[in-house]
């Protein structure tokens, strides 16, 4: 199957608000409340301002901060129209620049619905430096509307909508920051098609062969392996998947090379479970349902690597490997009790074969250490892993890291990175006790895979996986520094994994946190 590519259109920055209307067809103001004041930090023309003012002096609620994005006609503004979307003022600390990027994106698709199809969009952004990249945040939420899922793209009976977004003009972001949004956008979009994409669309082979086109003339190298035999972890998981030609594993790997010197090399694993039922500990009660998605991960990493495609950070080198594989349940499938060697030598003994991430996980990492330099590497594994993660901290990645990466700042950095673009994460330190938890019960065995409960019934139960992986993979007793993020909380919004939208997060921090790094 062939993938459509999702239509492009471009970010611009224009410091001229008047010159910008001449080629606009609708004005979008987003502002904090009192509105009012908030309109004379914009520059508005007179009789656009005039247009605005005469709507708060008759809609106490839109004065105030609360009815959500309005339209109000203005003759002389482009397209006739302005889309007024408030926001409450932003009083405390705890505000951040999702206020304004989630008002943009819902005055955007207004502007849309209205006719609209090149807004330019005038945010009113606080003078603080936690909103320093609020400019940036809104041009991509407000693009991120523009995209459609990808099986919705392809339905032979799809009806296109009337109008649809083909450019953004934003006031007062340069055009460096638009540069840099657009290719940001190119990597979300991909990971959003990727996180959507059914699990018969992207089927582990199909979503190999998605990432061999999507990749086709950026410089990455692509390349498959369908023999997983290497990855026996990986390779159990999928044993029940077997049967079915189109349901076999593969491994993905993506490596993108600077033209300069090599100064840093980023190792990612991503996991690609294209559909998870549980294998022989079966999901019940509904659980099933969404889990196509539970190849957040590798999404996402490949969609950070279309980014990083796009803007050449210069120095750093990125190889990723992603464990596409189906959790199917069958004649063949692993069971608990089952003691497999990882490819890094381990003995794991199956405690639950629903904590299949894991194992994927485990061997990809034992595959990118290999010849890994601890001096210029870091390894960073990305999945929607636990559920868990998200009953501890809601809708935020989770984020851990072993002491040679935290002595280099890795997750410091990366969370510093998502404060200012709008993609905040949680993080926590692994403890002895993780490691106590998937301890040996027996001499057959090296490590413990689970326990029998779900990770949101389990204490720790994001951290233990951590020492799992970290274990099983070899890098215990290594000196590379490793990073894990659970994107469990994150990958879709709202938190229905069947009908949320994917986030796309957190591409943006990382990409910001690897170009500091370089810098730094």
């Amino acid at each position: 199957m062939v993938p459509r590519v999702n239509t492009k259109f471009s970010i611009e920055g224009v410091a001229d608000i008047s010159a910008a209307a001449k080629d606009t067809d609708a004005l979008v103001v987003v502002a904090p409340a009192p509105l009012k004041a908030s309109l004379e930090t914009l520059g508005l023309p007179q009789e656009w301002k005039r247009a605005v003012e005469a709507a708060l002096s008759v809609d106490r609620a839109l004065a105030e901060g609360s009815p959500g994005p309005t339209l109000v006609a203005a003759p002389s503004a482009p397209g006739g129209r302005i889309i007024v979307s408030p926001t409450a003022p932003i009083t405390y600390d705890t505000d951040d620049c999702r206020v304004l990027s989630e008002a943009s994106a819902a005055a955007i698709a207004r502007a849309v619905q209205a006719g609209a199809s090149h807004p330019l969009l005038a945010v009113g952004v606080p003078k603080e430096q936690r909103f320093a990249r609020t400019l940036e945040v809104c041009a991509l939420s407000s693009a991120a509307t523009a995209w459609e899922p990808l099986e919705a793209r392809e339905s032979p009976s799809r009806k296109a909508p009337p109008t649809q977004l083909r450019k953004l003009s934003v006031l007062n972001l340069s055009s460096q920051a638009a540069a840099r949004a657009s290719a940001l956008e190119t990597g979300r979009a991909l990971c959003r098609d990727l996180v959507t994409g059914g699990p018969e669309r992207l089927t582990p082979l199909r979503f190999a062969a998605y990432c061999e086109e999507a990749f086709g003339g950026t410089g990455v190298k692509v390349s498959v392996q369908k023999d997983v035999s290497g990855y026996p972890l990986l390779a159990a998981v999928a044993r029940a998947s077997m049967v079915v030609e189109h349901h076999r594993p593969c491994v993905v790997t993506l490596e993108l090379v600077p033209e300069g010197p090599v100064t840093r090399t980023v190792l990612f694993a991503g996991k690609g479970v294209t559909y998870d039922m549980g294998g022989a500990d079966l999901k019940t009660n509904g659980g099933m349902a969404g889990m196509s998605r539970d190849k957040g991960g590798a999404a996402t990493v490949a969609g950070l690597i279309r980014a990083l495609a796009e803007l050449k950070i210069p120095g750093l080198r990125v190889i990723a490997q992603l464990g596409m594989v189906r959790n199917s349940i069958g004649e063949e499938s692993f069971v608990s009790d089952e003691i497999i060697t990882s490819r890094a030598g381990v003995r794991v003994r199956i405690g639950n074969t629903d904590a299949e991430g894991r194992l994927v996980l485990a061997d990809l990492l034992a595959a990118l250490k290999e010849g890994a330099d601890p001096a210029t590497s870091v390894l960073v594994s990305v999945a929607t892993l636990t559920g868990h993660v998200y009953r501890a901290f809601g809708p935020y990645v989770g984020a851990i890291e072993n002491g040679a990466a935290r002595a280099q700042g890795f997750i410091r950095t990366l969370s510093e990175a998502g404060e200012l673009l709008g993609e905040p994460l949680e993080s926590t330190v692994p403890r002895r006790e993780d490691y106590l938890f998937v301890a040996p019960k027996a001499p057959t065995e090296d490590v413990l895979s689970s326990n029998r409960l779900a990770s949101v019934d389990t204490p720790r139960g994001h951290q233990g996986p951590f020492a799992f992986i970290d274990v099983t993979s070899g890098l215990r007793s290594s000196k590379l520094p490793f990073v894990h993020l659970d994107i469990s909380g994150v990958v879709v919004t709202p938190a229905d994994w069947q009908a949320g939208k994917p986030t796309a997060s957190p591409i943006a921090a990382l990409v910001e946190a690897l170009e500091v790094r370089q810098r730094g």
